[in-house]
């Protein structure tokens, strides 16, 4: 909460504040932490839910514009049937409640994914948030649920294909724009807690350039204070992008 404040009086001050525009996560080690304590790997996902909607509002309240969480991936309905479901029953919980708040707070909730594969009321819930995003600006969260890195990039090469004109080519600007993040800055900061140094197929396009932060604290075991810590880290960070 202290960085919140001190980024607060530069901004009134009339510097730029050190807060990334958009931050992503890899919610990880859910199951890990409800191992820990001797509790079914479910109890971990409601922990994580639960964490998400704190650390989702923190990042409104200190000023990020974009962030993007990585809830479901395409490789992750390999897991045992009651997970798979206890997830998107938290998932569909989460948008009936998104749905509730959306215009009133001033957020925008869009779905990075393939939603054909997701149960019919899920389905219905994104369609609807589509429809309340038109209305709403302000503070965007990206859920990424059935998303995978390697498939939004095969899907994007096929959407592109199948509307090309006649001897037009390809760019990177031009690619951008088939991706689930068509119009969204890249991040400029990725968190991954749970001690694994990998980027699990998570905004493989996007995070070409993000500087990433690692920390062994599981997800549902993050707090404010991890998330000042790795905005402070971000901070030292000198980003050249491929310059001097």
């Amino acid at each position: 909460m202290k960085l919140f404040h001190r980024l607060k009086k530069q901004d009134m001050a009339g510097r730029a504040g050190r807060v990334p525009r958009h931050i992503a996560i890899i919610m990880d080690g859910n199951g890990r932490w409800a191992k820990r304590r001797g509790l079914p790997r479910t109890a971990g996902h409601s922990a994580g839910a639960e964490n998400f909607r704190r650390i989702a509002t923190y990042c409104k309240n200190i000023g990020v514009k974009y962030l993007t969480v990585y809830a479901f991936s395409t490789e992750n309905w390999k897991r045992a049937e009651d997970e798979v479901s206890t997830i998107m029953n938290l998932l569909g919980k989460y948008l009936l409640e998104a749905i509730e708040k959306m215009e009133r707070d001033g957020i925008k909730l869009v779905i990075f994914g393939d939603i054909t594969r997701l149960p019919r009321n899920l389905a219905e819930l994104v369609d609807v948030t589509r429809d309340i995003n038109k209305r709403v600006e302000g503070f965007q969260v990206n859920v990424c649920i059935n998303y995978g890195g390697r498939d939004e990039i095969i899907k994007a090469a096929e959407r592109w294909a199948r509307e090309k004109r006649p001897g037009s080519t390809l760019d990177e600007d031009t690619f951008a724009g088939y991706l689930y993040s068509a119009g969204v800055p890249d991040p400029d900061l990725v968190i991954r807690p749970g001690g694994e140094k990998r980027i699990s197929n998570f905004l493989l396009w996007q995070s070409a350039y993000a500087e990433y932060y690692f920390t062994d604290r599981l997800w549902p075991d993050i707090t404010e204070k991890d998330i000042d810590r790795a905005i402070e880290w971000f901070d030292s960070r000198e980003r050249r992008f491929g310059g001097i």
